[in-house]
């Protein structure tokens, strides 16, 4: 009898110790911070040039990160613009965005949809935020795509597309610029803008990344 209440007393151990462990990484994946993983990111946007020609460009210096509170932040490196002709690359560079480094965006998600999401899971969250570009800003709304990949990573992804109207930007002047100095009868004033985020969790504070230990 001593023998068995041993055994079902260290089963209950093993039993409190792995739930213990399973709400601890919980707690830990809902207090990290996620990073954004410039690398596999990716942010496009899309021009209409004489009124029925689209062209697609990108940028791919990309930095940011999401805390525990469901604050996004983003910043673009405007220098690595890539609209395929470099000397295009250069005229909105300078007329266009006046040679400003880069654009910020600031949003703000909930973050506890996103952080009970088993991996392979996928949720779709409404992101609120304002962009900001060559000193001037507009608020946006949006919904975003989320996917959990695996225990580090998670994908984000524009659910449809982010329109811009490029005048909340003060950009009309540099656009009529460029149509003066290619000869071009109209260019489009909205721009589609899509995005492929990958974050990547990181520790919020010094072995928060670290399993927790399981009960044996």
């Amino acid at each position: 009898m001593t023998l068995q209440r041993e055994e079902k007393t260290l089963f209950k151990f093993k039993m409190l110790a792995s739930a213990a462990a399973i709400i601890t990484s919980a707690s830990l994946a809902f207090a990290d911070t996620w990073t954004l993983n410039g690398e596999a990111s990716h942010l496009a946007f899309g021009s209409i040039k004489k009124e029925s020609f689209g062209e697609v460009h990108s940028f791919s210096g990309l930095s940011g990160s999401v805390s525990p509170d469901g604050k996004v932040m983003l910043e673009i490196d405007l220098a690595t613009l890539d609209t395929q002709i470099e000397i295009r690359d250069e005229r909105m560079k300078k007329h266009v965005f006046n040679n400003t480094p880069k654009a910020t965006v600031m949003a703000e998600i909930e973050m506890e949809n996103v952080s009970e999401l088993a991996v392979g899971d996928s949720t779709v969250v409404d992101a609120y935020g304002t962009v900001a570009l060559a000193g001037n800003e507009t608020e946006v709304f949006t919904e975003m795509f989320v996917m959990r990949l695996n225990e580090e990573q998670v994908l984000v992804t524009t659910n449809g597309m982010i329109m811009l109207n490029l005048e909340d930007f003060g950009l009309t002047k540099g656009i009529d610029m460029l149509m003066q100095i290619a000869e071009l009868p109209s260019i489009t004033r909205a721009s589609p803008v899509t995005m492929r985020l990958i974050f990547d969790r990181t520790a919020k504070e010094a072995g928060l990344g670290q399993k927790a230990p399981q009960g044996g």
